[in-house]
């Protein structure tokens, strides 16, 4: 397997760069990447002892280098023969000036600075998510952005959690054990707050696969069992209108985004805003 040298440069973290180049790059599985990040370049020559050091780690091939450094000469000193160069965001940034009639501050790690007010509102969604974990506190969901409910081993803590810390949501998630489900009734507190609330779901051999590996050859596991508690989830879910998503096959990202879109929430564009119901939403997945 074909083996090449990637490196994410910026002026501040190299996170933003390495996010774009990674997206990039995983649509190449054929080829194995050794990556490097190299943050804070902030003068030309930060970056000519930088590109010295990526030309010696790299002499029998020419490396691909991501870049994200706002100012110019620091920047072009990376745009060199030696290298196979990817400017993240020039010719992006200097058309949308051009549509927009406004000159970009082109400050580095602009996009990832935080007013106090917001860095609050996140640890505050965290301390929620965290304190209404496995079906805690429910007489506080009242409180809650979103609530996830369903069965066990159906991703719902990872995604709470992806929720409060990349979203700023106070999430809350329930687990339907045996007693819900036999009783085929949902606690008052969670059908008092369903329009927040989500309900995750999967495929019956799906969920065995989950729980084989962790229980295996156990009554809990079977796909009979599974079967069963699914059929009476999916029963509980549509008496009550709540909205489903299916988790099998798709990354924690992606559920959090389609739990978001279930309960009619988008993101206002101004600064420092949350996320709110829309009104009169009607989408369901």
């Amino acid at each position: 397997m074909e083996t090449k040298n990637v490196y994410y440069i910026s002026g501040s973290t190299a996170i933003l760069a390495e996010d774009m180049g990674r997206a990039l790059l995983a649509q190449f599985r054929d080829i194995r990447f050794r990556e490097e990040k190299i943050p804070f370049i902030h003068t030309p020559d930060e970056a000519r002892a930088a590109l010295e050091r990526i030309l010696a780690n790299s002499r029998e091939s020419r490396p691909l280098v991501f870049c994200t450094i706002m100012d110019q000469p620091t920047r072009d000193i990376f745009d060199c023969p030696q290298v196979i160069y990817f400017d993240i965001f020039l010719q992006t940034l200097e058309k949308l000036e051009d549509v927009l009639q406004s000159r970009a501050r082109r400050e580095p790690g602009y996009s990832r600075h935080f007013t106090i007010s917001r860095m609050n509102k996140r640890v505050d969604a965290i301390h929620f998510s965290l304190d209404h974990d496995d079906g805690t506190k429910t007489k506080e969901y009242d409180k809650a952005e979103i609530i996830l409910v369903g069965v066990s081993r159906t991703g719902k803590t990872p995604v709470s959690i992806y929720l409060a810390t990349h979203m700023e949501l106070k999430a809350a998630n329930f687990p339907l054990t045996a007693d819900h489900l036999e009783q085929h009734q949902l606690p008052a507190d969670i059908v008092r707050n369903r329009r927040q609330v989500v309900g995750l779901t999967a495929s019956p051999r799906y969920l065995h696969q989950i729980r084989e590996k962790r229980y295996p050859g156990s009554s809990y596991a079977s796909l009979e069992n599974c079967t069963r508690e699914l059929q009476q989830a999916r029963q509980m879910f549509l008496r009550h209108n709540i909205k489903m998503i299916n988790v099998e096959g798709r990354s924690i990202e992606e559920l959090a985004v389609q739990a978001v879109q279930a309960v009619g929430m988008k993101r206002k564009h101004q600064r420092g805003s949350r996320l709110r119901p829309q009104a009169n939403t009607k989408s369901r997945i």
